[in-house]
């Protein structure tokens, strides 16, 4: 299961034997640990151990097993934790097959994986008695469903249109949304606000760097000379120099010009330039705005700037000037 659907999934399922939390998203795999053991261990000191499970190989695999049989002292269930956990499947075999088929019900075994371990390694989440928590980075509509599910639970409406700006402002970085949806919800609360509307976004939650530098491009794209303006200036306010703006505008613009290049769907573009999927979709949509050739000239006017800066020719504020009149108006 995804894990915007673990909460519903243990309301009403309760406790489960053994869980697989399993991908790149560190936020998913703390909150969903931090869940269980709150709602089922009442006394961390007795009744929880945790194991490193690159060092359990061969029979050391034995102490996490003895481990899990162990009723608790005091708490509702034993929770013991491993992470990075990637037995063979002869070890597997040998070692974890029993527990896997007969779980104790008193115990809750915590398996907490980054990835899917190399070839060889035992496939768990098709093991016996294994639920799995699917905690690979997310995509643009499994982070807005988080935001609207976590938004529903706290009596509170958001529709897509203002989850996804939320998101986009965050940049899709899981711990940054939560820690704005926290502050939102929060904030709704005090003033008695039963929807969450853009408007309460825009005052409170400040576009990520990143996203400015979209919204900057995105301003270049359409011509929008007031819009541009005002997003220089905004990101001026936020401690962004004439030089660090066209730096961020260069990176920003050698990207896009690499996606270009790319051939395939968002997924391969996304592999060949080390980036999380949403992003390559991004990058595409907005590449093809400007065009393949249009990219490499933005990306060598905005560095040729820098390398007059460095030189000593211009000055920062000159140099961003310049540009400037070269991006809209063909001006150098």
């Amino acid at each position: 299961m995804k894990y915007v659907d673990f909460k519903k999934f243990t309301d009403e399922n309760g406790a489960q034997p053994i869980y697989l939390f399993e991908g790149e998203e560190v936020y998913f795999r703390e909150k969903g640990e931090g869940m269980l053991k709150s709602r089922f261990l009442q006394e961390p000191t007795l009744d929880y151990a945790a194991f490193d499970g690159g060092a359990l190989k061969g029979e050391k695999i034995k102490a996490l097993v003895d481990a899990v049989n162990c009723f608790p002292f005091i708490s509702e269930k034993r929770v013991v934790r491993v992470t990075e956990f990637y037995p063979t499947e002869k070890d597997f075999d040998f070692y974890l097959k029993e527990l896997f088929e007969n779980p104790p019900l008193s115990s809750i075994l915590l398996i907490v994986n980054s990835g899917k371990g190399k070839t060889g390694s035992a496939v768990l989440a098709k093991k016996p008695n294994v639920t799995y928590v699917d905690c690979a980075r997310s995509d643009e509509e499994t982070i807005k469903k988080w935001i609207y599910v976590t938004c529903k639970r706290a009596g509170l409406y958001a529709d897509g249109v203002t989850c996804g700006k939320l998101a986009s402002y965050c940049v899709y970085d899981m711990a940054r949304i939560a820690q704005e949806t926290e502050k939102l919800l929060g904030y709704c609360a005090a003033v008695g606000a039963t929807r969450l509307t853009d408007e309460i976004v825009d005052e409170l939650v400040y576009p990520d760097a990143e996203y400015k530098i979209y919204e900057l491009a995105n301003a270049l794209a359409r011509k929008n000379y007031s819009t541009y303006m005002r997003v220089i200036k905004d990101l001026s306010t936020r401690g962004f120099n004439e030089t660090s703006l066209l730096s961020s505008l260069a990176s920003y613009f050698k990207g896009l010009y690499e996606t270009s290049l790319c051939k395939g769907g968002d997924k391969e573009v996304a592999t060949a330039l080390g980036i999380k999927e949403y992003a390559a979709r991004k990058n595409r949509e907005q590449a093809a705005k400007f065009g393949k050739d249009k990219l490499l000239e933005l990306y060598n006017a905005v560095y040729g700037a820098i390398s007059a800066i460095k030189c000593g020719e211009v000055t920062p504020a000159s140099a961003l000037k310049t540009v400037t009149a070269k991006l809209f108006f063909e001006k150098s």
